[in-house]
């Protein structure tokens, strides 16, 4: 599909909403470019740029990166792509963030997957991995062949620590406090729209129908 105009979203949900699903299938249908915080993190301490050492010395000192570090890094990625229609992921994360993107672009729309967490927490901790490739399975929907054994190679699936249940629900506990000022914010600005659901599959033909409506 091509844009007639430039078109800036934000999609916001907890770990384990589906996000990374729904973004892929936003990236192919309507042709935005994805931008992941994530991403942009990574590569900035692997290229051990000034920004890039200054998170990497927050990390290695278990601390919150600072507002205002995150917002250089982030905006300075959008505006070497100042003229593409994106979707970013994984900023902002604090009121403080989310105004300095609105400072310097308009964001036309923010996508909140609103997925239980009861859902979120079976869903995560059911997943093991084979860390060697990155194969991931879950024991409900995507069973390995041999429980235990990745497909392809035979070799010991593991339990990630991220997807440990304490760890689940201490991932679920910081993004609620953190964010809900951050919908909040949005919903103030009438860009929030909330897409709600246990199944990604169900979820994704309302966020399809939405953006189809905005973008047409």
């Amino acid at each position: 599909m091509v844009l007639q105009k430039i078109f800036r979203a934000v999609i916001m949900g907890p770990p384990g909403s589906g996000k990374g699903t729904v973004s892929a299938r936003i990236v192919k249908t309507f042709g935005l470019k994805h931008i992941s915080s994530g991403d942009i993190l990574r590569v900035n301490v692997s290229a051990k740029t000034e920004l890039g050492m200054l998170l990497k010395s927050c990390l290695d000192q278990g601390q919150l990166v600072p507002d205002d570090v995150m917002s250089r890094l982030i905006l300075s990625d959008l505006k070497a792509v100042d003229h593409t229609s994106w979707l970013l992921d994984g900023f902002p994360r604090t009121v403080a963030q989310a105004d300095a993107l609105d400072g310097a672009f308009n964001v036309d729309t923010v996508i909140n997957l609103d997925v239980p967490f009861q859902t979120i927490r079976e869903r995560l901790t059911s997943r093991w991995t084979h860390l060697p490739s990155g194969r991931v399975y879950n024991i409900h929907f995507n069973p390995p062949k041999v429980a235990g054994l990745d497909d392809e190679t035979g070799e010991p699936l593991v339990q990630r620590d991220d997807d440990m249940p304490e760890t689940v629900l201490r991932r679920l506990k910081a993004y609620e406090t953190q964010t809900e000022p951050v919908l909040e914010y949005y919903r103030s600005k009438g860009v929030l729209e909330t897409f709600s659901g246990t199944e990604t599959n169900k979820i994704w033909p309302r966020v399809e129908l939405f953006l189809h409506k905005k973008l047409c």
